[in-house]
């Protein structure tokens, strides 16, 4: 019988833009109880990017975020779209933001980015990428720095590599053996 509840006993989903939508559900937690409304933001699934240049260095991304209302860096990352695999957004979002071509890309875990309030997953990949060509362009509105893994700490313990869904794919590639956490000591 607990296996049957909860119950979704209707779903309702509004249109918000081509990126957010408001999903209501009813639930119902026990039989014969009165059903309860929860709200989440529906958003496509996206993908995070943890990389390494052939010389060591790992690529962040600068840009505006309109939601916090100030710049932040941040791991390059993306929407992943319709019809499309996380390591083909991947391999796109990469060259759009940093101009580095992906050479061998490793999935590192797929999890819920907000239990609570999204519905929708986020993909962490890990990335050797090749070199990047001179004269390859960064998407309009984001700067491109390569870091040491020294300099990244230093970056989010200041607070200006504010994401923590990017910080948990960084402590994911650790964990995984593609980086040495080790090296994550701020100078």
């Amino acid at each position: 019988m607990a296996e049957d509840w909860p119950k979704i006993k209707a779903r309702r989903i509004t249109t918000i833009s081509p990126w957010v939508a408001i999903v209501e559900r009813e639930v119902e937690f026990t039989a014969g109880a009165a059903s309860e409304l929860y709200h989440a933001v529906g958003q496509r699934d996206y993908i995070a990017i943890v990389a390494v240049t052939p010389d060591r260095k790992i690529p962040i991304v600068r840009q505006y975020r309109p939601a916090l209302e100030r710049f932040t860096w941040e791991l390059p990352a993306g929407l992943v779209d319709k019809g499309e695999a996380a390591a083909e957004t991947c391999n796109r979002e990469l060259m759009e933001e940093t101009g580095f071509p992906a050479k061998t890309v490793y999935a590192l875990g797929t999890y819920a980015p907000c239990t609570s309030r999204l519905s929708n997953q986020m993909h962490s990949l890990f990335v050797e990428t090749g070199s990047r060509a001179a004269s390859a362009q960064t998407e309009a509105g984001i700067e491109l720095r390569l870091v040491t893994p020294a300099e990244l700490a230093a970056l989010i313990l200041t607070g200006e590599l504010v994401l923590q869904l990017h910080i948990g794919a960084i402590m994911l590639a650790g964990m995984r053996g593609y980086l040495d956490l080790e090296a994550f000591k701020p100078v």
